[in-house]
């Protein structure tokens, strides 16, 4: 990312950390993103998370019907991305979810 880049997306970071709740996350979400661009980046938190539940590429395509592409590229960012999923579940494991 370039710097400009890296800018841009930090005032987005800013702006999702300042949101209180599951209410007002759906609120900005809804006016930043489309129904689909939703949907996607909840179907990929779903498939990283069945992922490290041990659970296989069929299973994950048949329950959440994202593609073997898709699980594929989710698998590699548990691997070898930032450590951004291992972050939130273990967070959330730590609050009980």
């Amino acid at each position: 990312m370039n710097k400009k880049s890296r800018t841009e997306a930090d005032h987005l970071f800013d702006a999702i950390l300042c949101l209180k709740d599951r209410e007002e996350c759906g609120a900005f979400f809804g006016d930043v993103c489309t129904v689909n661009e939703i949907l996607s980046m909840s179907q990929r938190y779903e498939v990283a998370r069945m992922l490290r539940a041990g659970r296989t590429y069929l299973e994950i395509a048949e329950q959440t019907g994202a593609s073997t592409a898709t699980i594929s590229r989710v698998n590699r960012s548990l691997n070898d991305g930032n450590g951004g999923y291992d972050l939130v579940f273990e967070r959330r494991q730590k609050d009980g979810d």
